[in-house]
């Protein structure tokens, strides 16, 4: 058993888990949480790691670890809409287009090659990076850069307890992450020139060993669809949606910023930070106002998503207009 004492962010589940999720978990796993902040643990993980959902419930058999983060009495958003209406270029550029390709992404074998300034670099399969850690369920927030938002109830486990793991050195001030591209063999989106491939971002060091910084790797209590970038992707919540790369194949502890996709694409528009932030227009829209998928109307966007309490310490003394 773990008994978890809820911070300052962490709001009691009942508040933000819809009854759809609660049923849908009980007929996916075997145990439920149990009351009073006493939660079901997993053991060790299979050899597959997080494969097949009907092998996962076989040989695990028990529900992750619940934490209801802030997302306040938000009702969360469809299975069908999270899995569905996706932005993963390298599944195509439209909506739909990375739920109807992706059987194209194959993610079994799958290794993270970890890089740069640290102890512990190397190739590492899959099965190694999962087994260690005890998976949570972490409702979030997402904002996207195009005024769209989504909740969404994430299985996965703290950015920083991966990284822990690999020993950075003092001297990485950045943590850099790459996703999946292959030239010899291209996913049906990195066949057109849409971005420079791989997909790249990056993280300063504090952002990335923040709590809140995620790794997913499922989603309503099911393994991490291909369009939603399994089979590992990262969640930062209180950044815009493009900030959480998926499919990740490489982690680099760097000494200096690295390059992202995004900004190098079109650095006037997508800065290196990108904070959710209502005050700073992108150079096309305003990002004052979005629009949560399946409801009619709009609703005002939160400084850093609602997360300012959590992570605006971590800009003190910044810009904001100009560290977009």
């Amino acid at each position: 058993m773990l008994i978890k004492r809820r911070t300052a962010h962490e709001l009691r589940e009942s508040a933000v888990t819809a009854e759809r999720l609660f049923q849908q978990r009980r007929r996916f796993l075997k145990n439920g949480v149990y009351a009073g902040g006493m939660l079901a643990t997993l053991g060790m993980l299979p050899a597959t790691a997080w494969g097949l959902a009907a092998r996962f419930v076989e040989q695990i058999g028990s529900a992750p670890n619940t934490v209801a983060m802030d997302a306040g009495d938000e009702e969360l958003t469809s299975w069908e809409a999270i899995t569905g209406y996706n932005n993963f270029y390298e599944l195509g550029t439209g909506k739909s287009d990375p739920k109807r390709n992706a059987a194209a992404l194959v993610t079994e074998p799958w290794s993270v090659r970890v890089a740069g300034e640290c102890g512990k670099p190397g190739t590492y399969a899959l099965e190694d990076i999962l087994r260690p850690h005890k998976f949570e369920e972490r409702v979030y927030r997402l904002r996207c850069v195009e005024a769209w938002s989504m909740v969404i109830p994430w299985v996965g486990f703290p950015l920083a307890d991966l990284l822990r793991r690999f020993e950075p050195h003092s001297a990485a001030k950045y943590v850099a992450f790459e996703s999946l591209y292959d030239p010899k063999n291209p996913l049906p989106g990195q066949r057109f020139p849409v971005l420079r491939w791989p997909y790249r971002e990056g993280l300063r060091m504090d952002e990335a060993m923040h709590p809140l910084t995620f790794i997913a790797v499922g989603v309503y209590g099911k393994p991490l669809p291909n369009q939603n970038g399994a089979p590992l992707r990262l969640v930062v919540p209180w950044k815009y949606g493009f900030k959480s790369i998926k499919s990740i194949v490489k982690i680099s502890f760097v000494r200096e910023q690295p390059p992202t996709s995004w900004n190098m694409s079109a650095p006037h528009e997508y800065g290196f930070y990108s904070n959710v932030n209502p005050k700073v227009r992108h150079p096309r829209w305003s990002q004052a106002r979005e629009r949560r998928i399946g409801e009619f109307f709009k609703r005002k966007t939160l400084p850093f998503n609602g997360y300012a309490k959590q992570v605006a310490s971590l800009y003190q003394g910044m810009d904001l207009q100009k560290h977009f």
